[in-house]
């Protein structure tokens, strides 16, 4: 699909550049253009795909569900394109809900990666802002992240909007006698699926997915955080509790699948059907650990509490079920799961945002709680539905039960687990200002480094600066200077002994040594160039020298 874009891409700016209209420098198409071209390209291959399976089955069952002749293959085609985006179908006595998650794997790939292509040929990596260096204040790092969501936005809609409009066509026209597409719920899934992979995907185009949770701030994307591990722990638990009862009814799985004898092809489409709505019992699995369960049929329950069954339909994955009666008491202890990953979603919300504030952080958890019971209470509905009337009409779990158990769960483990993980984070961290005290300070320090004192003053007492060290050596005591005291009072004692009879000859006049030449004074030391003035503003030390220090030793 990808290679089809490109080609979209580039065939105009061949033909104007033959006609000498192009520029060195590659135009791009705006925005909006480009998502239409990408629109239009993911319903194109999605239905091709989708046609060639329903031609191939057929071929198979020419008097089957797929329709009689070319068109009616193509009008099936079209429902099963709707059915992929969870638009449900109205039929005589009832309505088509419980539809395949599975099926929208084929939808959303495509749109993800229809969304990389409008990404590069509207070249948003280019209009994204620069990533800043470190350092950078906070109120520009917030101006850079509210631009990069506003253009992701912006994409996602480019994306959705003719997407959902188009959508709307093909309910249309897909229609029939036996089965009518919901037109409010075709729009309305298209434009969410292709607003939620259009921004992914051009979110993607900024860095890693490390990048990506960069954009949201430090608190949403720690309750994100948590509640992506909450939800993943839950539903890797549900999927192992569906492939052990897979494993274990076996046999009456393969059992219904011989009952149905579908033949080769029909085989293959059915297990096929199966594997797709494995997805949903996934789902169903994560609502049976957390409590509620789930039903299929009007009149049953499937819980760890008990289980009562009645008919069900004949598709062999649901043969997986246990019989009716007394669930056994060791399966209660399935109910812990969602404790244990609620425990470990408060760690990652308290170690991905920590919060000085004690009392606050069993509170971030019981949030993270809440967001994971919206997670599941949605996942929930969308892998149930109706499926006809009568006793069909509610099969799967029930959102609010699932939302409401999944809350309470993981959120009272989180809160503690949140709590008790944010005090040992803060009493491990060195003791830091508050963060007004730190802006204070900040400010203290910028205000300062702009204030240069005059050039000239002197500091009282007898400290110099740097400066005035340069140019005044410091006084050094060495061994060969003349004492100027001891000298005068010498001359004074031999004037004294000279006027004596019988004196003895004055110092000066017995003969004596000529005298050793004196060495010369070295020369001053050269001023040292690490010596920092008080007038800098650079974050360097201030550094007196005090001349005068040898004289009070």
């Amino acid at each position: 699909m990808t290679g089809l874009l490109d080609q979209f891409r580039t065939a105009p700016r061949a033909v104007l550049g033959r006609m000498g209209a192009g520029d060195d420098e590659e135009t791009r198409r705006p925005l909006p253009v480009s998502g239409m071209l990408a629109a239009v390209s993911t319903l194109g291959v999605g239905l091709a795909v989708l046609t060639t399976l329903t031609l191939i089955g057929w071929m198979a069952a020419p008097r089957g569900p797929f329709g009689e002749g070319l068109p009616g293959v193509f009008r099936t085609a079209c429902q099963l394109w709707l059915a992929a985006h969870h638009a449900g179908f109205a039929i005589p006595g009832g309505r088509v809900g419980l539809l395949p998650i599975g099926l929208m794997l084929l939808p959303a790939a495509l749109l993800y990666r229809a969304g990389l292509w409008m990404a590069r040929d509207a070249d948003l990596r280019v209009r994204m802002p620069a990533r800043l260096p470190k350092g950078t204040p906070r109120d520009v790092e917030n101006a850079r992240r509210r631009a990069q969501l506003a253009l992701i936005a912006q994409a996602g809609i480019s994306l959705a909007a003719p997407y959902a409009l188009l959508a709307g066509v093909i309910a249309l026209v897909s229609g029939n006698e036996i089965m009518q597409p919901s037109l409010g719920e075709a729009l309305a899934s298209h434009l969410l699926l292709a607003f939620v992979t259009g921004s992914v995907a051009t979110a993607r185009t900024i860095g890693p997915w490390r990048s990506m949770l960069r954009l949201l701030p430090e608190r949403p994307r720690s309750l994100v955080a948590g509640t992506a591990v909450a939800v993943a722990l839950m539903l890797v638990a549900g999927a192992v509790l569906v492939l052990g009862a897979v494993v274990v009814n076996f046999p009456r799985i393969q059992q219904m699948s011989e009952v149905l004898s579908p033949g080769v092809v029909g085989g293959v489409l059915l297990l096929l059907l199966e594997v797709l709505y494995f997805f949903n019992a996934v789902i169903w699995g994560m609502a049976y650990i957390s409590g509620p369960g789930f039903a299929v049929g009007a009149g049953t329950l499937v819980a760890p509490t008990g289980i009562k069954l009645s008919a069900v339909p004949m598709l062999p994955l649901l043969g997986a079920l246990p019989s009716s009666g007394a669930a056994p008491t060791w399966v209660m202890g399935v109910i812990a799961v969602p404790f244990a990953a609620g425990a470990v979603a408060g760690v990652v919300t308290a170690r991905v945002a920590p919060t000085p504030s004690i009392e606050a952080a069993p509170l971030w958890g019981f949030v993270c709680g809440i967001t994971c019971g919206l997670v599941a209470g949605t996942l929930a509905a969308l892998s149930g539905g109706p499926l006809g009337g009568a006793g069909l009409a509610a099969v799967g779990p029930s959102p609010w039960e699932v939302a409401l158990s999944v809350t309470l769960e993981v959120g009272v483990a989180a809160g503690i687990s949140a709590g008790i993980a944010n005090w040992w984070l803060i009493s491990r961290r060195p003791a830091t200002a508050p963060e007004p005290v730190r802006k204070a300070g900040a400010v203290i320090a910028k205000a300062a480094g702009k204030v240069r004192p005059a050039r000239g003053a002197h500091l009282p007492g007898h400290w110099l600066d740097a400066t005035e060290a340069d140019t005044q050596p410091i006084p050094v005591i060495r061994d060969d200077w003349t004492d100027e005291h001891a000298a005068a009072a010498a001359e004074t004692f031999d004037d004294m002994s000279a006027r004596r009879p019988g004196a003895t000859p004055r110092i000066s006049e017995i003969p004596r040594k000529p005298a050793v030449k004196r060495r010369a004074p070295s020369p001053p030391p050269k001023p040292r160039k690490d010596i920092v003035d008080e007038t800098d503003d650079r974050g360097g030390h201030v550094i007196y020298v005090d001349p005068y220090a040898w004289d009070r030793d």
